[in-house]
């Protein structure tokens, strides 16, 4: 089993070297970069400078407020300025980001991610052989490119591998069909959705792929480690607030249904609606929080993982130590797991 880490998505850019270079020296596969308040692209340039191993990887970059065509030169720099280490990572979001915090026009998001996936691909094509791409589809059409503007032809670099971020059944499915691999959300890779939404989803889309290829299915794992249990404690208390946050909004209710507590996303929407911030996590129980988001100390964690994931997931998400005296513990969970 595979193993990545993110970062602090407000972790400011002069400390991405360092956190990057202790993820790859702690013995992770690889880094995983979110797109909130920094550019993921930016965070991904600098993480991959700075190492020398370690897969960086897009987690998830958003596509619908860039140009295709735009992301296949940025993902195409990047794989080649990293040797082959960057995998670009793409996702959707909801309709009020996309609208309202970016500015940007809203589709069904299914059929145009199946196209902007096209397109990208017919870009990588394009860089690899020198020529025009061809790609003509109901939201992106790419037929144009001069030499002057084409990097290629560069048949030497490696085209970056596509992973998408998906939730629903219907975006797991289209990554099933098209993708290089699925990265599902923190709030929908417990084993239960894995089991009875993620990977039945991706089998439909993989019956519909043209051709077998390798897959990753990466669980976007929500756990709570430490070396002690005054240090779980407090964790766990940031974890129930964060958690209330993340499940008010609507697409991420299917777990919650799962386990019969879709009321409760409900109630959290309404306090976010009326922009009530103030007690959102006391309306998480700890039968709740215990069932979605595990505990354990660095010695149980393997056993932990391996519990839940093994036999569902092609790798897991684990933060790194808070603490960098703890990554030597950190090393030997992740030696464990594999």
């Amino acid at each position: 089993m595979r193993v990545y880490t993110g970062m602090d998505p407000r972790l400011p850019l002069r400390e991405v070297p360092a956190h990057a270079r202790r993820a790859e020296a702690a013995g992770y596969d690889g880094l995983q970069v979110a797109e909130t308040v920094h550019d993921a692209f930016t965070v991904a340039l600098l993480a991959l400078e700075h190492t020398e191993r370690i897969v960086v990887r897009t987690s998830v970059a958003l596509a619908f407020v860039r140009s295709p065509l735009l992301t296949a030169y940025t993902a195409w720099d990047l794989s080649r300025f990293s040797g082959g280490r960057f995998q670009l990572g793409l996702g959707s979001q909801i309709r009020q980001n996309i609208q309202d915090r970016y500015g940007m026009p809203w589709s069904p998001p299914v059929a145009r991610m199946r196209d902007y996936v096209g397109a990208v691909r017919a870009a990588f094509e394009a860089f690899r052989t020198g020529a025009a791409p061809a790609h003509e589809g109901p939201h992106y059409r790419l037929t144009r490119m001069q030499p002057y503007f084409n990097p290629g032809p560069d048949p030497d670099t490696t085209a970056p591998p596509i992973l998408l971020g998906g939730v629903g059944p219907a975006m797991c499915a289209l990554a099933g069909e098209l993708a290089d691999g699925l990265v599902t959300h923190p709030t929908n890779s417990s084993p239960r959705y894995l089991e009875t939404v993620a990977r039945p989803a991706l089998a439909e889309g993989a019956g519909r792929a043209r051709a077998p290829r390798a897959f990753e299915l990466v669980a976007g794992t929500q756990v709570i480690a430490g070396p002690e249990r005054v240090a779980l404690d407090a964790e766990r208390e940031r974890q129930r607030r964060l958690f209330a946050f993340l499940y008010s909004t609507p697409a991420y209710r299917g777990t919650l249904d799962l386990y019969g507590w879709g009321e409760l996303q409900e109630r959290l929407r309404l306090m976010v609606r009326r922009d009530d911030w103030t007690d959102l996590g006391r309306h998480v129980t700890d039968e709740v929080l215990d069932a979605l988001v595990p505990v354990a100390l660095y010695e149980d964690l393997p056993d932990l993982i391996k519990g839940r994931w093994a036999g569902l997931a092609d790798a897991v998400t684990v933060p790194l130590p808070a603490d960098p005296a703890d990554d030597a513990r950190m090393r030997d969970v992740i030696a464990a797991l594999r």
